[in-house]
């Protein structure tokens, strides 16, 4: 009979032939996941064999990565801000990119926590669940042009006991929302991806994650575009727009900036000194 370590060390080996980023890592995560196990509790176990019914329970989901299906659609959830959220191919697996946005706009805002968010193509939910869990008394929207994403973000709600602090609406941007209402915050991660980036993208990303979100074509302005010609019609004065964008973006998106009326905007880096964050203020 084979022993945890040893099917871990089998699983490693087919994830690397198959060039899975970090096999070591992978090969526990699933098998912890199959077996009901964290990590730590799989180390105390790497001696233990395993039964046939055990293995049957992880060959499926080494198949499933072996072809590069994402590791969070396969165990289903994944950490952002503190919160597990789940996971699945209705929606964008949440990144660091995104979370280091999240502390950006909650460090930024301590001081006045906005009454009114919104939160543009949320997706999983991740900003807006984040954002209501960061600021208890703030009011969040949430919309999507996927009803699928939408049935996400509400079943990641519900989970947190959030579903009574944050509205989910399906929109185009901001086509659906009601005229004259104004909000503190606006933030989104649209899709920003150029088609060839796409086109370069890991198979995770390329082949398993909706396309829609990923990018509209061309060089990945589009949607950004339209959130910066807009946005000043639903910022309260005093407000804040805080974007998500591609890493060749910045020089565009200030001078959109001006051109749609914002006052003032500030770029900023993520973690691995990538422009990728545009902040814009209204008058």
């Amino acid at each position: 009979m084979l022993t945890v370590l040893e099917v871990i060390k089998k699983t490693t080996v087919f994830f690397a032939a198959k060039e899975i980023e970090n096999p070591r890592l992978n090969a526990e995560l699933l098998v912890g996941h199959a077996l009901g196990l964290k990590r730590m509790q799989l180390y105390l176990r790497f001696e233990q064999p395993l039964t046939e019914s055990e293995l049957e329970k992880i060959r499926p989901l080494v198949r499933r990565r072996g072809a590069h299906e994402p590791l969070q659609y396969i165990v289903g959830e994944t950490e952002f801000f503190g919160l597990k959220l789940k996971t699945d191919r209705r929606a964008l697996i949440p990144r660091p990119e995104t979370e280091r946005l999240l502390e950006i706009i909650a460090t930024r805002l301590a001081g006045s926590p906005p009454a009114r968010a919104l939160d543009l193509g949320t997706g999983s939910g991740a900003l807006a669940l984040g954002l209501a869990t960061a600021f208890p008394g703030t009011g969040v929207t949430a919309v999507d042009a996927s009803d699928r994403a939408l049935a996400l973000a509400r079943e990641n709600a519900a989970a947190l006991g959030l579903e009574e602090r944050v509205k989910f609406l399906q929109s185009d941007w901001f086509s659906a929302l009601p005229a004259g209402g104004l909000f503190e915050l606006i933030m989104a991660n649209p899709p920003y991806l150029s088609a060839g980036e796409t086109a370069q993208a890991a198979p995770e990303v390329r082949e398993f994650e909706p396309a829609m979100a990923l990018t509209t074509g061309g060089q990945g302005l589009d949607e950004l575009k339209k959130i910066l010609t807009d946005a000043p019609r639903f910022l309260a004065p005093g407000g804040l727009l805080a974007l998500e964008t591609g890493v060749a973006h910045h020089a565009d998106l200030l001078r959109l900036s001006a051109a749609a009326g914002f006052a003032r905007a500030e770029s900023l880096q993520d973690l691995a000194g990538r422009d990728r964050y545009v902040l814009a203020w209204p008058p």
